[in-house]
């Protein structure tokens, strides 16, 4: 047991010396439990606290077990200590999602919120993103909690089962503990719809007395906006979202229908932009088949690409976003922003527009800050994984939709080490290390080792500190714009 923590637990465990993170102290029925730092790892330790696993003595006469940080520690923790568990949290009135690719970033993540209300989702992550970096939802969620328990952040925080598309999907996240999740409709969206011709959108609609009778012919009123569905735009529609909406409402009533989970439909993996008529049409008939979303993300106007701000006209954003967010108003769920990483020209505007009512997600902008202290304090390492993702770009998009040109990512050679960082400032070079971040950290050397996955834990650990300060900044500033055109009151 390292000498430091054996004097803490001699004092009572009072006067917390640097290997004890003071914030996580906390007491455990008769007894303590905290979190220390013992150089490469940090630990469990449980002062007479039983269900740990761990190496177990006694110190003065108190039975202390050193647990590793472990999935079965986790779910001890999490039981034992309810704020390390995750919630239900969309009901309240701002949330944003802080996916966490790399497991180390919810320290950083705690830090930009101690200023703002909005409610954290800080585990968040899709399979795709699962499969890219060999990772688990156990794994992400255990990260999780650990960091919250070091921490001692008390605040409800949400699990978000990302982007799922199958019932195996829903039902692994649900069984690993997480409280919400999000329904990724792309593969019963039928896009295609948007380039047939009438007569070919005619005979594939076929007859459909009901829905007509719902949706032609008629005003609807939202707040100050008016919709209106002519024959053929309610036929492609109904076409273009029918199956998906089936789909949602089948997963919704077998999953998530008198649970304490919070339910996400994502419509906006599509070629073509959500119209707020599709918006309606997609809000009023989930409520007629009982399904009562927490957040809907439509596929907004303009480019929401991995990692840089906002491609589009911001005032057609602003325009076609006030009514989608009407339109969630009125249907009574919250607006979601995906892709939300970087987008800071139009968070004022959504900030504005939604009335303080929002879902944000970012996952990939944690990377990118992880990567440019890689840049700034270890430079000779950010060349050689610069040069591995240019030489492996085209493989990345195939998990990503960008629209980045190399040839405007400055050559290495011609870079100093001290000008390595500015990288992050362009968006083509940040497109580079964003989107292949999974090939990055599953690089294998001829022997079968890992070629940076190693190195890079082994720097970010020893610059943690710097980190958690990188993301304190660069979320803060995310949610200082969401916030900056939000009226008071």
């Amino acid at each position: 047991m390292d000498e430091k923590i054996r004097a803490y637990i001699a004092r009572g465990c009072e006067r917390a010396d640097g290997s004890v993170y003071e914030k996580s102290v906390t007491k455990v029925g008769c007894g303590t439990l905290f979190m220390a730092d013992c150089g490469s790892e940090d630990v469990l330790v449980a002062v007479d606290v039983a269900g740990f696993s761990g190496t177990g003595e006694t110190v003065d006469g108190r039975s202390v077990v050193i647990a590793p940080l472990s999935h079965e520690n986790a779910v001890v923790l999490r039981k034992l200590v309810p704020f390390t568990a995750p919630s239900s949290v969309l009901k309240e009135k701002r949330t944003i999602g802080l996916g966490d690719r790399l497991g180390i970033a919810t320290d950083g993540h705690i830090r930009a919120l101690e200023q703002y209300d909005a409610a954290p989702v800080f585990a968040q992550q899709s399979i795709r993103e699962l499969t890219l970096t060999g990772r688990s939802f156990h794994d992400v969620l255990d990260c999780v909690s650990y960091a919250v328990f070091r921490n001692g952040f008390r605040r409800p925080f949400g699990a978000d089962g990302d982007h799922l598309k199958t019932e195996a999907e829903v039902q692994m996240a649900i069984d690993c503990g997480y409280t919400m999740i999000t329904l990724d409709c792309s593969e019963h969206i039928h896009g295609e719809v948007s380039a047939m011709s009438s007569q070919e959108v005619e005979e594939r609609f076929g007859a459909n007395p009901e829905l007509e009778s719902r949706y032609l012919n008629k005003v609807f009123r939202v707040e100050e906006q008016e919709i209106r569905f002519d024959a053929d735009e309610l036929r492609r529609t109904a076409l273009i979202y029918g199956e998906a909406l089936d789909f949602a409402a089948r997963i919704y009533h077998r999953f998530v229908e008198g649970k304490p989970l919070d339910f996400e439909l994502s419509i906006d993996e599509t070629a073509t932009p959500t119209t707020p008529a599709q918006h309606f049409f997609v809000a009023s008939e989930l409520q007629a088949k009982g399904v009562r979303p927490a957040t809907v993300a439509p596929r907004f106007c303009g480019e929401f690409q991995k990692g840089i701000d906002y491609i589009g006209d911001v005032e057609q954003y602003a325009a076609e976003f006030a009514v989608h967010a009407a339109i969630a108003r009125t249907f009574g769920y919250k607006i979601s922003i995906h892709s939300g990483s970087d987008k800071f020209s139009v968070f004022p505007v959504s900030g504005r527009l939604s009335r303080g009512n929002f879902h944000v997600k970012t996952a990939g902008t944690n990377w990118l800050e992880a990567m440019q202290v890689v840049a700034e304090r270890q430079p000779q390492l950010y060349r050689e994984i610069h040069q591995y993702a240019l030489e492996h770009f085209a493989e990345a998009t195939k998990y990503y939709h960008v629209t980045t040109d190399l040839s405007r990512v400055p050559a290495l050679e011609n870079l100093s080490d001290a000008e390595l960082p500015g990288l992050f400032r362009l968006p083509d070079a940040r497109q580079l290390i964003h989107i292949t971040y999974g090939l990055i950290l599953t690089a294998a050397a001829p022997d079968g080792s890992s070629l940076f996955r190693d190195r890079l834990y082994d720097f970010w650990r020893a610059n943690r500190e710097t980190y958690a300060e990188h993301l304190e900044k660069h979320i803060g500033r995310h949610l200082e714009l969401l916030y900056s055109e939000i009226a008071e009151g």
